[in-house]
């Protein structure tokens, strides 16, 4: 396969993921900003825009509601924002457009254009949920209609390994404020878990239960564990070469090295770190991205987050 043609499907699956994502993570902090009225809006906004990379401009003293839903849901030119993303998953849809199929031309086309530049503070909700079904609607239309070759890999490459970071930027955004910040249950809720857990654990959520789920669970699609692992089974089949000592596969190396890291740690010691472990997986996905970057598409740049290398 072409070097532009597996890039584009490999930032196409990235960005439907980080529109997805950052939907989700939007939904539950400013309806909590809404419900909460103990919570420092200030503290919070600043935090939840550091997660997501992005942040005030200097001189900024005060961040509110609406300043997070203008830089992380439809400020165009922001790589941290929503918009950003669904533009960009349009441009690479372009750039494979004989490769692309038809109907995910068309969602991605269509979504792109009815992108909001201003949203209501009474649609907030209803705008997050037409982000979330967008997103879904693209990718079920790739896996309904596309053959399990090397295009298919490269795009749920790309799935896993942002799915995987933004489960960590979710669960690292669990001790923005401490004593106020989202619950357990929330969090399980805004990754449409909160009925697998119920019937995984078959009790109300407790730390240590949705942490580890949400961490570690192998047959729960958003769990970090399964999207390492299905980033490394879409590694193998792009390139089966197996060593007999070790791995020389620098993608096979940093993700192996991160789930490994996770389900032999217990989870209270996670727990107990959770920042600084999420932290590793986000530097880890980077490392994935980088890797994938120079042994796939050696000539072109990587679109990146603000203040990072992605």
């Amino acid at each position: 396969m072409l070097s532009r043609i597996a890039e584009s499907l490999f930032w196409i699956g990235r960005y439907i993921e980080r529109s997805d994502g950052t939907a989700r993570i939007l939904d539950v902090h400013l309806q909590l900003l809404l419900e909460d009225p103990w919570i420092d809006e200030n503290t919070a906004c600043r935090s939840l825009l550091s997660v997501m990379g992005s942040f005030p401009p200097e001189g900024v003293d005060q961040v509110r509601r609406g300043d997070v839903l203008a830089r992380l849901a439809v400020d165009r030119v922001n790589p941290s924002s929503i918009a950003y993303a669904l533009a960009a998953a349009r441009e690479n849809a372009r750039r494979a457009r004989e490769i692309v199929s038809t109907e995910l031309w068309e969602c991605l086309n269509t979504t792109n254009a009815r992108m909001p530049r201003r949203i209501n503070n009474e649609k907030v909700h209803e705008f997050f949920q037409w982000v979330r079904e967008r997103a879904a609607l693209a990718v079920g239309v790739v896996d309904s209609s596309t053959s399990r070759d090397e295009a298919w890999q490269f795009f749920t490459l790309g799935r896993s390994i942002e799915r995987a970071d933004m489960t960590a930027r979710m669960l690292a955004t669990r001790s923005l404020t401490e004593a106020s910040g989202p619950s357990w249950t929330t969090i399980l809720r805004s990754c449409g878990a909160y009925e697998a857990y119920l019937r995984t654990y078959r009790g109300m959520p407790s730390a240590n239960n949705a942490a580890e789920f949400l961490l570690l669970d192998r047959l729960f699609p958003r769990s970090i564990v399964y999207s390492v692992a299905a980033a490394e089974e879409c590694m193998r089949a792009i390139d089966p070469r197996e060593d007999r000592v070790g791995h020389s596969n620098q993608v096979l190396r940093a993700l192996g090295r991160i789930r490994n890291d996770l389900e032999y740690s217990p989870i209270g010691e996670i727990l107990s770190e959770l920042p600084e472990h999420m932290d590793r997986v986000q530097a880890v996905t980077r490392e994935a991205s980088e890797a994938i970057r120079q042994r796939f598409f050696p000539t072109h740049a990587e679109p990146s987050w603000i203040g990072e290398t992605s």
